[in-house]
């Protein structure tokens, strides 16, 4: 590890070498301990070399997310819709718990960087040769939401405390007090229900993979009715 680190060091400095450098260490220690003073440290450079590469930290933060998007699984070729969209956003969702970060990132961005574009392009064009009309895609998209990039705004996501501290092994949800339960009884219920339904395999609190894909086929096979049943906004329910 030492010689490795030694080796990083005598690199020349690079765009790709900070953009690597800088994921690595928000992986290790949360989003809200990246700064270019701290990023400059782990290289070895004093802060200013690094802005010769990049021109702050929105520009780094940016960068950061398209290193990050770019490990995401291209199209298969000749893959029919379904299975092309659904295996992408699964790869998407892969991406992004190695990178706990990432989507807080995402979130924190007033644009969606090259990378991000080039994605989305890439998945409305899935929908568009799978016969999808463009009116229907622009709605589908919409339904998608975050879900398409491989995250969705759960509610009391643990995972969004460890992308901002680091933490890679987030404590389990606590059981809800007895006080608590007996006040507010339909979530007793169902809180009881995904730690029995878990206990074997995740312990206590739900399995958030099973929910996501849960999710994510209730909303690809809806889709799938709406495609064939050649759906267009026009005809809406108003």
């Amino acid at each position: 590890m030492a010689e490795q680190a030694e080796t990083l060091r005598r690199t020349p400095l690079s765009r790709d070498r900070i953009l690597r450098a800088a994921v690595a260490l928000a992986d290790e220690a949360g989003i809200e301990s990246l700064s270019m003073r701290n990023l400059a440290q782990d290289l070895g450079v004093v802060p200013m070399a690094l802005y010769k590469h990049v021109a702050n930290k929105d520009e780094l933060l940016d960068g950061m997310i398209d290193v990050v998007v770019g490990e995401i699984d291209p199209p298969v070729p000749d893959a029919d819709w379904k299975h092309t969209v659904r295996r992408r956003i699964l790869s998407a969702r892969q991406v992004l718990r190695r990178h706990l970060w990432a989507p807080l990132a995402i979130e924190s961005r007033n644009m969606a960087t090259p990378a991000i574009l080039a994605y989305l392009d890439s998945m409305i064009g899935t929908f568009r040769a799978g016969g999808f009309s463009a009116d229907l895609t622009h709605h589908v998209m919409h339904a998608m939401g975050s879900r398409i990039l491989g995250f969705s705004q759960e509610l009391f996501d643990a995972s969004r405390r460890a992308g901002r501290s680091g933490t890679t092994n987030p404590d389990p949800p606590e059981a809800l007090p007895p006080e608590v339960a007996a006040r507010f009884p339909h979530i007793a219920e169902i809180a009881m229900a995904a730690s029995h339904d878990n206990a074997s395999v995740v312990g206590q609190g739900c399995d958030d993979q099973f929910e996501f894909e849960f999710a994510l086929d209730l909303l690809l096979n809806g889709i799938e009715r709406l495609q064939q049943q050649d759906w267009t906004s026009s005809r809406r329910a108003r």
